[in-house]
């Protein structure tokens, strides 16, 4: 099987699987995902959902949030890993946001990376969730499904960012980055992968290597 041949399968398989996939975090605007994409960052969607729902309920835009002193925002994510850090990002970005920017996030990858606590990951997501360009954002779950499976063989993420993109067409790449963290999120998990239940087990290396 080709390496083309492999990143159709997959795409055909899980794509039957989640026909409408999308990022499983709660927001209305690109704000509301830029936020709560922050915050995610080595935590879950879930924990991120239930800090943020009153939040972006009484601060729903930019240009009210930054009305939160620092102390604030920590109240409001204090269930959220690193809040601290974080914290500081978000009061920061929102003041950017609302003297540079006029309270809009912007499209760009340097500019979003410009952005207190905003990396390349963070970016990508905003860019595809939110404005629909076709860049790839690999986080952990990407990462790690990617390498297991064999679409990518690196031990960075730039470079497993590269090589997924050498294969995927501009209109799939978003849920194709979907796919893999459902994936990875549901049945390829980190510790204790449900090989039993994958549906790609005739494509993987790593389950290859599991049973020789």
């Amino acid at each position: 099987m080709t390496k083309k041949e492999k990143f159709n399968q997959v795409a055909v398989r899980l794509g039957a699987k989640y026909p409408s996939p999308q990022t499983e975090l709660h927001y209305k605007t690109p704000f509301q995902l830029l936020i709560a994409t922050l915050l995610a960052a080595q935590c879950t969607d879930k924990r991120v959902n239930i800090a943020t729902e009153p939040l972006f309920k009484k601060y729903p835009d930019a240009k009210r949030m930054s009305k939160l002193s620092l102390d604030e925002v920590k109240d409001y994510i204090k269930s959220i890993n690193f809040f601290n850090n974080k914290a500081k990002f978000i009061f920061e970005t929102c003041k950017i946001l609302v003297e540079k920017y006029n309270g809009v996030v912007p499209e760009t990858l340097a500019e979003l990376t410009a952005l207190p606590g905003i990396g390349r990951k963070t970016a990508h997501v905003v860019m595809s969730n939110a404005f629909g360009e076709p860049v790839m954002a690999v986080d952990t779950h990407v990462f790690r499904v990617s390498n297991r499976i064999g679409l990518a063989k690196a031990d960075n993420v730039r470079e497993v960012e590269r090589q997924l993109m050498k294969y995927l067409k501009s209109e799939i790449v978003s849920d194709f980055h979907h796919y893999l963290i459902l994936h990875g999120r549901y049945t390829c998990k980190a510790l204790s992968p449900k090989c039993e239940e994958c549906e790609l087990t005739d494509l993987c290396n790593y389950y290859k290597h599991l049973v020789k």
